[in-house]
């Protein structure tokens, strides 16, 4: 079991990541969507679904790619992703915030930390195996549908 200063210590470095965020990180994924989410970001990374950066997420979503978009919360300066929801609102991306740039970039395999990511429903070279492919898809049905479900309550 966990003595109370590991559990003073895990508040603390989550209250810290709240105060990081961004005023414009909404829809922000709870802790469970979070989670569900930097997990369909492990997979799809491995089953290279995902493009990784800014740079990257702009061009896919010119280019007319569709998929989900995972922005992160903590950005500075902000003025970095601001374009990134009005583009992804334009394209009708589904797109959701999660706390930090370092657990967006631990799931996607980097050890720089990233600001956003796009999951793209289908690989950007070859194919997949059946399976694998069956449950990416199942995995990203289900957080698009959180994040829908989000996004609705919001407004």
């Amino acid at each position: 079991m966990g003595s109370d200063s590991e559990t003073e210590s895990r508040s603390i470095k989550e209250r810290r990541k709240l105060m990081a965020l961004a005023p414009i990180a909404k829809p922000l994924a709870g802790k469970k969507l979070c989670k569900r989410t930097l997990k369909l970001v492990r997979r799809a990374s491995e089953s290279k679904c995902l493009k990784r950066g800014v740079k990257e997420v702009v061009k896919s979503i010119r280019r007319g790619q569709k998929g989900l978009c995972i922005i992160a919360g903590n950005i500075s300066p902000i003025d970095v992703i601001t374009h990134v929801p009005i583009l992804c609102e334009e394209a009708d991306i589904p797109y959701i915030y999660v706390p930090t740039k370092e657990d967006l970039a631990t799931a996607g395999a980097t050890k720089r930390p990233t600001c956003c990511v796009l999951i793209l429903t289908k690989p950007t070279k070859g194919e997949l195996e059946l399976e694998l492919k069956e449950k990416l898809q199942a995995d990203y049905n289900q957080v698009v549908s959180d994040v829908a479900e989000l996004t609705s309550s919001l407004i």
